[in-house]
């Protein structure tokens, strides 16, 4: 195998990995989440940037809020934590990403609408 061909075949495989890495992924960590969280988290891993989306901890609140809402809390190492609330229920989501917050907020609205 000649030098060419290594780099060829190197060529070709970066740019697989790169096609692969543009569609996130969605980790099942738990068995339970919130209803309607994990369409809305399957089509934020669709966008661009998204790297991974991890469901976390389920817990309760003392408010209600009747309709889904995703907020981001604070940034992690390499993403941020969103929060999502529905009903006296809210659920923590790991969003790894290069994103800025806004630009992630951004995202989070495009997944939420569709």
């Amino acid at each position: 195998m000649g030098k060419s061909t290594a780099d060829s075949l190197r060529t070709a495989s970066l740019r697989d990995a790169t096609r692969t890495q543009k569609a996130g992924r969605l980790v099942w960590n738990h068995s339970t989440h919130l209803d309607g969280l994990i369409p809305i988290l399957e089509r934020l891993c669709q966008q661009d940037s998204i790297q991974t989306v991890t469901p976390g901890v389920i817990g309760r609140a003392k408010g209600h809020c009747p309709k889904m809402q995703l907020r981001v809390s604070v940034p992690i190492r390499g993403g941020y934590k969103v929060i999502a609330r529905q009903g006296k229920t809210v659920q923590e989501v790991f969003i790894l990403t290069p994103l800025a917050q806004s630009e992630l907020e951004t995202a989070l609205a495009i997944a939420m609408k569709s």
